[in-house]
């Protein structure tokens, strides 16, 4: 751990010891390590007492089903029921206020309001919005910082915050196979406080409903394969229509990605999904996961969006067929690495 890191981790622990009002967000369309670093931290202040706490994300107003299980405490509220404004507000697993979707403006509000805004974070592209930062992408997870966060405030790691904290690293380090030895000690930590590391991960990364199959079915078959694409690497994509994922949750649109992944003649992955129909605003998101040789995060920059160098994302307008017009340009620019 550096000098500044260590700081900033003191900075923010003398924060939030005296905050007694918090709400914790997370990016919109949360994953693990969103919503499981902010209900971990989230439990550790409510543990603590004194403090009104409150987790919520931009979008959807539902928790994602698979994720609901980590609220032990009830703290999840929807973004159309948060108060008007807190006293602090904890962006997590967030680089850009952006990523905060219609929540964002609440950063600026706080600040107006002689708040502070406390942002946590392990992306290289994090802008730097708040008034302190934890930040540091060289960590694997948000939830290896909120970790260091609960040690530097004396909290005590029972077995739902080590739940949440367990979940956002072993989505976040690919089941551990993208983590350091210090990572792989802390999920020990973790083990130790009593998660079960099977029902973790069956519950959040492998259970999905019989409708995801025919599902995925339909959007594999007019997968495609671009070998000379992402400068030589090989591209291979998949588009989700609205259409197509109608009888799923976006759970399962959002697992598409580590289908096709897996495709071993492709350096890049790539899968839109469709957010606004054909039309004149047809709207898209997208995933985008490298298996080691090109820097997504930087295509991904290119349309506006980011994230790691090997797993990132962004929004794009327009036909399927010119947005990936649009990242394969993006991709041919992309550094190796």
């Amino acid at each position: 751990m550096t000098t500044t890191l260590a700081q900033d981790l003191k900075d923010a622990a003398a924060l939030l010891a005296r905050a007694n009002d918090v709400t914790l967000l997370g990016h919109v369309r949360p994953d693990a390590d969103a919503l499981g670093s902010a209900l971990a931290l989230g439990r550790a202040l409510q543990l603590r007492g004194g403090a009104k706490v409150r987790v919520s994300v931009g979008e959807p107003e539902e928790m994602p089903e698979t994720l609901s299980g980590l609220d032990v405490g009830g703290l999840y509220v929807p973004a159309s029921e948060l108060p008007e404004s807190e006293q602090l507000l904890v962006a997590l697993d967030t680089p850009t206020p952006g990523r905060l979707g219609k929540l964002a403006p609440r950063v600026d509000a706080v600040r107006a309001a002689g708040g502070d805004v406390l942002v946590i974070d392990h992306h290289a592209s994090n802008v730097f919005y708040g008034t302190k930062h934890v930040v540091d992408d060289t960590a694997e997870a948000t939830a290896v910082l909120v970790f260091a966060l609960l040690q530097e405030l004396g909290a005590e790691i029972d077995e739902p915050i080590a739940r949440c904290l367990y979940a956002g690293l072993v989505t976040d380090t690919s089941g551990f196979r993208r983590a350091r030895p210090s990572t792989h000690l802390m999920a020990a930590k973790l083990l130790e406080a009593g998660v079960d590391p099977d029902k973790v991960v069956r519950e959040i990364v492998d259970d999905h409903p019989f409708a995801w199959l025919p599902m995925l079915s339909d959007v594999l078959a007019g997968a495609r394969l671009e070998p000379e694409e992402a400068r030589g690497f090989g591209l291979a994509y998949a588009v989700v229509t609205l259409d197509a994922a109608r009888t799923v949750r976006g759970e399962e649109v959002e697992a598409v990605i580590d289908v096709v992944r897996s495709t071993r003649e492709a350096g890049v992955a790539v899968v839109l999904k469709e957010t606004e129909p054909a039309g004149p605003r047809q709207r898209w998101t997208v995933s985008l996961r490298s298996a080691g040789g090109v820097d997504v995060s930087a295509a991904a920059g290119e349309l506006g969006g980011g994230g790691h160098r090997q797993a990132a994302g962004c929004t794009a307008e327009g036909t399927a067929g010119e947005v990936l017009d649009k990242l394969r340009a993006a991709l041919s620019r992309a550094p190796l690495l």
